[in-house]
C-alpha cells in the first residue's frame, strides 16, 4: 500500500462497518429523505442479490453526456470506422447493468453540475450551485455550511484506508471533480480571487485550497481520524493554485499573467512541501518521465483552466496527455495499494462544446471518455473492480428529421431512397442534430477550438446551408432561441455498470442512488 493506515483509522472503518449508523455521518446526512430511501432501495434488494465486494471502485462522469449525445457517437465513432455507424457500441455500452438517473437538484428541474455531483457522492441532492452540502444551505454564504456539509463517498474511502483519485479534463477546481473533496456554498469560488472580500473576510476557504488541505481539513472535520491524503490529482485548473504575478508563470501558460490568486500564495509549492513523496507536473513530457509503477503520489496540472478539447490538444502550448492516457496513468499508481482505490474521472469539456453548441467538439470528447473507460476495464481486474458510468446531466442537443441509415451524423437530413437533402418547409436543407437553444450557426471550417464561437453574438433562426459542409470541426448547428451559451437539459441520463455490486444498477433512479451503489459495493459506511 501507498501510505499505511493508523490504528485508529483501522479501528474507525472498522466500527463504521458494523454500527447501525456510522457517527462519521453528519445527521443531515444520515436522515436526509433522499439518503434514507436509497439506502432503504438498495438493501430491498439484498433478499434477492448475494454481491461479491469489490475492491476497487471507478466513476466516470461524463460531463453533460445525455442520451441524444450517447446515440450520436456511437454512430459518429462507427462512421469514423467505415461503417454506417447505427450498430455500433461505445465501450461502456457493453456493460451489463443499465439505469435511468432522475438528475434534477432540489430547487431546479434542469440542475447543475455541483448539485448533481453532490449528489452522487454523498447521497443526498442538494441546489443548484453549492458543493458538498445539503439544501439548507444559502448560496453565497460560508456560515451556512458549517452543519450542512456532508461526506463525500471519497472522503470516506480516505478514512478506511484507501487509495484516492481525482481526475478531469476541466479544472480540477470546477464543480464536478470539487464535489469528490470540497464543501462549498458557492461553486465559482475556485481560488481566494474570485471571492468577494465579504466571503475572504468571513474565514470562507477556496476550492483549491481546499484540495491542498484536503488531509488537514478531513482530519479537523472528524475527530480521531488519520489519513493520507489524495494521492493522485490530475487535470487543469493551474491558475487557481498560483499567484497573481508572471514569475509564476509555467511553461505551458497562455496568458501574461498565468495566476489567479490574490493572497500570494503558491498552492503547488505548499502541496510539494507537504507531500515529499509527491511529483508535481505541467505537462505530457512530465507524466511520460514518471515511472508511475513507483509513485506514491501525483499532482498534475496540464492547463491554467480548463484542459483542450480533445480535437484541439494538438494546439496546446507544452502538450497535454489524453483522458485514456490521464487514467490509465492514475490506475498504475492507485492500484499500488493493497486496500483498493477509488478513482474519480470525468470528461469535462463533453459540456464544454454543448455550451458552445459544436456538436463536432462534443462527440469527439464522448468518445475519446469511451476510450478511457477501456483503458480501466483493460488495466484493472474485473471481479475486483466496479466501475461506473454515468452522467451528471444532458443538454439540448436532439436527433431529427427522417435522414436513411448510415447518413453522415454531423451532416444534413438525406432521406430514404434519395441522393439529394431533404429540404425543409422554406426550401433550405437542414441538419440531423440541432439544438434548441444557444449561440447558433457558426460557420468556422477547420477550427477544433469549440469556444471560437464566443467571439460572435448569438445567431438565431435558419440559414442556407446548400453549400455549407456541416461536417467540419468548426461548423455549429443551428438553433432557435438565441442565448449567450446553450442550456444544460432536464430529462433522464444513464448509468452503465461492470464488476461487483453492477446488479444493483437498474430501473429508474434518482442520482443520488450512485452513491449506495457504490457503498453497498464496497461498505465504507453502514446504513
Amino acid at each position: 500500500m501507498l501510505l499505511k493506515k493508523t490504528a485508529v483509522a483501522v479501528a474507525l472503518a472498522s466500527a463504521m462497518c458494523s454500527s447501525a449508523n456510522a457517527e462519521i455521518l453528519p445527521n443531515i446526512q444520515s436522515q436526509s429523505p433522499w439518503f434514507t430511501a436509497d439506502s432503504a432501495a438498495i438493501e430491498a434488494k439484498q433478499a434477492v442479490l448475494t454481491p461479491k465486494t469489490a475492491k476497487n471502485i471507478i466513476l466516470f462522469v461524463g460531463d453533460g453526456m445525455g442520451v441524444s449525445t450517447l446515440t450520436a457517437s456511437r454512430i459518429h465513432q462507427g462512421q469514423l470506422a467505415g461503417e454506417p455507424g447505427e450498430e455500433g457500441l461505445l465501450s461502456f455500452e457493453h456493460f451489463p447493468h443499465t439505469a435511468l438517473v432522475k438528475t434534477y437538484n432540489v430547487d431546479s428541474q434542469t440542475p447543475d453540475s455541483a448539485g448533481t455531483m453532490t449528489a452522487m457522492m454523498s447521497g443526498l441532492k442538494t441546489d443548484v450551485g453549492v458543493i458538498g452540502v445539503d439544501a439548507d444551505i444559502q448560496r453565497g454564504d460560508c456560515s451556512t455550511v458549517t452543519g450542512n456539509d456532508v461526506a463525500s463517498y471519497l472522503e470516506l474511502a480516505e478514512i478506511a484506508g484507501m487509495a484516492t483519485g481525482v481526475v478531469s479534463t476541466a479544472r480540477i477546481t470546477h464543480a464536478t471533480p470539487a464535489a469528490t473533496y470540497a464543501k462549498s456554498a458557492d461553486r465559482n469560488w475556485e481560488d481566494d480571487g474570485d471571492m468577494s472580500d465579504e466571503a475572504k473576510a468571513a474565514g470562507c476557504e477556496d476550492i483549491a485550497s481546499q484540495l491542498v488541505n484536503f488531509e488537514a481539513n478531513l482530519e479537523a472535520r472528524y475527530e480521531g481520524i488519520d489519513v493520507d491524503g489524495i494521492e493522485v490529482v490530475m487535470g487543469g485548473g493551474r491558475r487557481s493554485f498560483l499567484p497573481k504575478d508572471e514569475a509564476y508563470n509555467s511553461n505551458d501558460a497562455v496568458s501574461a499573467v498565468e495566476g489567479d490568486r490574490t493572497d500570494g500564495r503558491d498552492l503547488t509549492a505548499e502541496w510539494q512541501a507537504q507531500y515529499s513523496d509527491g511529483k508535481y507536473i505541467t505537462d505530457s513530457a512530465g507524466l511520460t518521465a514518471l515511472d508511475l509503477s513507483a509513485e506514491k503520489r501525483v499532482m498534475a496540472l496540464f492547463n491554467e483552466s480548463h484542459m483542450q478539447y480533445e480535437a484541439d490538444r494538438g494546439n496546446d502550448v507544452a502538450g497535454e496527455p489524453s483522458l485514456s492516457e490521464m487514467t490509465a496513468a492514475a490506475i498504475e499508481v492507485l492500484k499500488q495499494d493493497e486496500d483498493g482505490f477509488f478513482l474519480m474521472v470525468e470528461s469535462g469539456r463533453i459540456d464544454h462544446a454543448h455550451h458552445a453548441g459544436n456538436a463536432y467538439g462534443a462527440l469527439t470528447e464522448t468518445i475519446e471518455f469511451a476510450d478511457a473507460v477501456a483503458e480501466a476495464v483493460a488495466n484493472t481486474d474485473p471481479n475486483e473492480t466496479l466501475i461506473l458510468v454515468t452522467a451528471d446531466h444532458s443538454h439540448v442537443m436532439t436527433i431529427g428529421g427522417y435522414p436513411k441509415r448510415g447518413n453522415p451524423i454531423l451532416g444534413k437530413v438525406v432521406g430514404v431512397g434519395s441522393e439529394d437533402p431533404t429540404l425543409a418547409s422554406d426550401g433550405l436543407p437542414y441538419t440531423t442534430l440541432t439544438y434548441n437553444n444557444g449561440l447558433g450557426y457558426r460557420n468556422l471550417g477547420d477550427e477544433t477550438n469549440s469556444d471560437a464561437s464566443y467571439a460572435e453574438a448569438a445567431v438565431a433562426g435558419r440559414v442556407d446551408l446548400t453549400a455549407v459542409d456541416t461536417t467540419t470541426p468548426g461548423f455549429h448547428q443551428e438553433t432557435v432561441v438565441p442565448l449567450s451559451s446553450e442550456t444544460h437539459a432536464g430529462e433522464d441520463i444513464t448509468l452503465h455498470a461492470t464488476g461487483p455490486g453492477s446488479q444493483y444498477v437498474n430501473g429508474v433512479v434518482e442520482q443520488s442512488r450512485i452513491f449506495h451503489i457504490m457503498n453497498k459495493a464496497r461498505r465504507l459506511i453502514a446504513e
